[in-house]
């Protein structure tokens, strides 16, 4: 790559207050990346045309050259003709008439490139600077077909997206071999030669990728190549580019692992999240005295959650002491800097307040919990003042506080012995027990407390809503928490990015998949309208949802297309934690037939394993002594029908896992024959499914004997909850119908590499 004539081209164009290149400067820009295009001669005006400026061939393509005029084709200022001088310079002087009103610096006379203009023979390969991802280059097909294909083809399947952050050849070779355009080009399809080698293909998206940074750099804000075209003989041409100037990058700089930062964000604190996450001292205002407001249930829950209360203080005038806590009459009569300050008052005052712990340094970090402040009108002023107390303390040594929020529900933190989400317990159980090696790091309160009630026996390491974003964000958390190596699964809900914390969301992602560990994904604001939600909710844009999808995945994010699926995820990957699987062939049980048949309709990347000879005589003994023999055979599935009962059960599905030829298992409990303890203990019944020897406790006992991973289904009603709610009480990852565990479980294993 030649910067230096990039770097010249460039800055011409700015001399001129251009915010766009002429096609002939980017013809140059193409030749300083060693990308080919069509050989050309300039000229000023049609007097300047010589006879020997024609390339050979029967055909020439003339164009204009413009500042004015980018969409050369829609004007009619791109024109194919017949190859002789006559012809070429009657259609310059044409150009010449229609453009008088138009600043034109000349005319191109190009080499025609013949082509085959079959689907997939015209691509775009493109750069744009995204404001959350930074540089993003992106491959589709060209031509007539490019919206087409897009709004026909599944994510990835005609368009994809790359990042300097994560991409190389090998990634793009890898991701290249699901897309429509590359397969019809270099797959060589069934009775057709391949079109192009796919090297070239890869190596070409590479340059774009190897220049990304520099392009940022120089303010470059869009170059897009369309077409590129496929010749006859096997070569990538580029026949058009268009380029387009934005911010001279003055605001944004790049670290040594080439991730760009924003540069008005450098300055923060963010070590601090320490002190956000294990304070040992902290301060809330906001509470009442009397009443139970969120100030109170705050100041409640961390007394609840053992926080050491001679070093928690409340910031309330006219009292001395509340709920065994020291109160003082304002920020500066706080007997110590405390590491974490929560503030509950109402969005007029918080500004005000956050400017006095700035200026008089008396906190770490703030938990900002009241909205309206970026999120709605008129509120500019407030958040001013307090965003110029904050810039100002951080050119000081404490660099001043870091805030969390606002608009949020804060933190719930089980090292830092607190819990800021102001839901009484009565509401909202906390998880109790063991703590799940997880993070749940939310933009949305309501998501985040959401999944705790729905998933009671899950108790994350860290629950963390930051709402606005207004200074930490969720790109800081990752990064910050990528460090602690005994989370093992990180949930992350995003509405919007901050600008570029895209790029820091992506480069800490990859940080923690590439150590093995797991992150859950889900991207709100996918539509125009839910765009809209998400920026009156939380003051964020949404972004391109597409470009999120496809550079998490392609570094192996477990992206959720949906909330369900999300809640899956977060029940499969804390369930399953520590299990291992060689491959994808399935064992699978059940007592129904149509759930059998389920089963194989659904495998996606799973296989029904035959199972070993050693397992036959096995299974064999337990429909015998199940007195089931003469209706169950030994095949997989192993259909048990309703006849079987739970010591049957849970035999033949312990002898399929433990069957040498079987990777991962399945197991479906049709819960209503009598045969089987499954309900709630009630009347009119003996049942009681929190027994050790229902179903429930025994499989129960199972999933924490074998090493392999397997989940369970139970395809019934509302009865039938609490036989759900026990198996994964007991650590059993438990679906209500086949397609959607068998859906999980393919993600699972597609994450953990098996």
């Amino acid at each position: 790559m030649d910067e230096i004539t990039i770097r010249n081209i460039v800055e011409q164009a700015r001399s001129e207050n251009r915010d766009a290149l002429t096609e002939y400067e980017g013809l140059a820009v193409l030749k300083a990346l060693d990308i080919p295009a069509p050989r050309n001669v300039f000229i000023k005006n049609s007097q300047e045309l010589g006879a020997g400026m024609l390339f050979e061939g029967p055909k020439a393509v003339v164009k204009v050259i413009s500042p004015e005029i980018l969409h050369k084709t829609e004007m009619g200022g791109v024109q194919i003709v017949d190859n002789n001088f006559e012809t070429v310079h009657k259609t310059i002087q044409d150009m010449e008439a229609r453009f008088k009103n138009y600043t034109v610096h000349g005319y191109t006379v190009n080499e025609f490139i013949p082509y085959d203009t079959k689907l997939g023979h015209e691509i775009i390969i493109g750069y744009r600077f995204a404001r959350d991802f930074g540089p993003i280059i992106s491959f589709g097909p060209g031509g007539i077909y490019t919206e087409f294909l897009a709004k026909q083809f599944i994510p990835g399947k005609a368009n994809v997206f790359f990042s300097p952050l994560t991409a190389s050849p090998k990634l793009v070779e890898k991701v290249l071999a699901t897309n429509a355009v590359r397969n019809l080009l270099a797959g060589g399809l069934r009775g057709t030669k391949i079109a192009l080698e796919e090297t070239v293909l890869v190596n070409t998206i590479m340059k774009f990728i190897d220049a990304a940074n520099t392009l940022a750099s120089l303010g470059i804000t869009e170059f897009e190549i369309n077409p590129f075209v496929v010749t006859k003989d096997s070569r990538l041409i580029a026949l058009d580019v268009l380029i387009k100037l934005g911010s001279a990058g003055s605001d944004i700089a790049f670290t040594d692992s080439k991730e760009p930062v924003n540069i008005n964000q450098k300055n923060r604190p963010v070590n601090k999240i320490k002190n956000i996450l294990q304070p040992v001292s902290a301060a809330v205002i906001g509470v009442s005295e009397k009443g139970m407001n969120n100030g109170r249930i705050i100041l409640r829950n961390l007394i609840e959650n053992g926080f050491d209360t001679k070093r928690l203080y409340v910031v309330k005038p006219g009292l001395t002491e509340l709920d065994g806590c020291k109160c003082v009459p304002d920020v500066q009569s706080l007997p110590e800097k405390v590491d974490l300050f929560v503030l509950v008052i109402p969005a007029a005052q918080a500004p005000q307040c956050i400017a006095e712990l700035a200026e008089l340094d008396k906190a770490e970090s703030v938990i900002v919990i009241p909205g309206g402040l970026e999120e709605k009108s008129g509120t500019e002023d407030l958040v001013a003042r307090m965003k110029q107390a904050l810039a100002k303390s951080r050119t000081t040594v404490s660099r001043g506080p870091l805030l969390n929020g606002g608009n949020c529900l804060g933190i719930r933190s089980v090292p830092g012995k607190y819990n800021t989400l102001f839901i009484p317990e009565y509401k909202l159980p906390m998880p109790k027990g063991k703590v799940a090696p997880m993070a749940v790091i939310s933009q949305s309160g309501a998501f985040a407390i959401c999944r705790i009630s729905k998933h009671p026996d899950i108790n994350p390491k860290y629950v963390i809503t930051c709402g606005n974003q207004m200074d930490v964000t969720i790109g800081d958390y990752l990064e910050y928490l990528e460090q602690d190596k005994e989370i093992t699964t990180f949930a992350v809900y995003v509405e919007g990015f901050k600008p570029l914390d895209g790029a820091k969301v992506l480069s800490a992602c990859k940080k923690i998949i590439t150590s093995g560990r797991t992150v859950i994904f889900y991207r709100a604001g996918r539509t125009a309208a839910g765009a809209a939600a998400s920026a009156s909710h939380t003051a964020s844009i949404a972004g391109d949802y597409p470009v999120t999808r496809e550079l998490l995945k392609q570094i192996g994010v477990v992206v959720a297309e949906s909330l369900d699926e999300f809640d899956d995820a977060m029940t499969m990957f804390s369930l399953l934690e520590g299990k291992q699987a060689k491959g994808y062939k399935l064992g699978a049980v059940s007592n129904a037939g149509f759930e059998c048949v389920a089963f194989a309709d659904n495998l996606g990347s799973l296989s029904l394993t035959e199972f070993s000879a050693s397992s036959h005589p096995k299974l064999e003994a337990i429909f015998k002594d199940a007195k089931i023999s003469d209706i169950v055979d030994v095949h997989n599935p192993v259909d048990l029908t309703p006849m079987a009962d739970d010591t049957a059960y849970y035999e033949t599905f312990k002898a399929v896992l433990e069957d040498e030829n079987v990777d991962t298992g399945i197991v479906g409990i049709v819960p209503l024959t009598v045969r089987m303890n499954t309900l709630a203990k009630g009347e009119g019944h003996t049942e009681d499914v929190t027994l050790d020897t229902s179903i429930a406790g025994l499989y129960g006992k199972l999933i924490h004997a074998t090493k392999k991973p397997w989940v369970a289904v139970v395809d019934s009603g509302a009865l039938y909850d609490p036989l759900a709610r026990e198996l994964e009480r007991r650590g059993v990852p438990t679906f209500r119908t086949a397609d959607r565990a068998l859906a999980m479980l393919n993600i699972w294993l597609k994450a953990k590499g098996a």
